[in-house]
């Protein structure tokens, strides 16, 4: 056989080898699983919905709105206070930290971090800011806990001496509008 007729015949085994793999279908990847979806992006989930807001003695402080925004992986938080505080807040599960973060701002130029978790049947979340005194830092605690007849209790706390006493910053019934 001449070379020439070897060559053409190689040729053509590549080109055969080259269409039928061309031909075949490639391996369907397995399907990503959707973001979001563990139980643990769920366990904020009571806290969704308008909600009219009173004070232990009943009095009307205010209204909150939270809504689930990209897939439910995010909370969002409208606040309206009755005299006239505004404020919202982002919130999320952290699946790399394994722990739920909420960042709050407000009317009054109000910043707040927060971190923790769900324990017990409550949403708790903690982190420190700075004082109203030069060098002071609070420590703020955030319980969030759902009760039997479908209404929230939030309460928040604070302490000047490292959480060793608390004092009540804010004490909120929340009521489904």
């Amino acid at each position: 056989m001449s070379t020439f007729r070897i060559a053409i015949n190689a040729l053509a085994l590549t080109l055969a080898a080259t269409a039928a793999a061309a031909q075949t279908p490639p391996a369907t990847p397995p399907p990503k699983p959707k973001p979001c979806t563990a139980p643990e992006h769920r366990q904020f989930d009571f806290w969704i919905g308008d909600w009219q807001v009173r004070d232990p003695a009943g009095k009307a402080v205010g209204e909150n709105r939270i809504v689930a925004l990209h897939g439910g992986c995010v909370l969002l938080e409208t606040w309206s206070g009755a005299g006239g505080f505004t404020g919202s807040s982002v919130n999320g599960y952290d699946a790399d930290r394994k722990q739920w973060h909420q960042t709050w701002m407000d009317n009054s130029g109000g910043v707040l971090q927060i971190d923790g978790r769900f324990a017990d049947g409550r949403m708790t979340l903690t982190g420190d800011a700075t004082g109203e005194k030069p060098g002071e830092t609070v420590r703020n605690r955030i319980t969030w806990t759902p009760l039997p007849d479908g209404r929230v209790r939030q309460l928040w706390e604070s302490s000047s001496d490292g959480g060793k006493t608390w004092t009540t910053a804010f004490d909120g019934l929340y009521s489904r509008k």
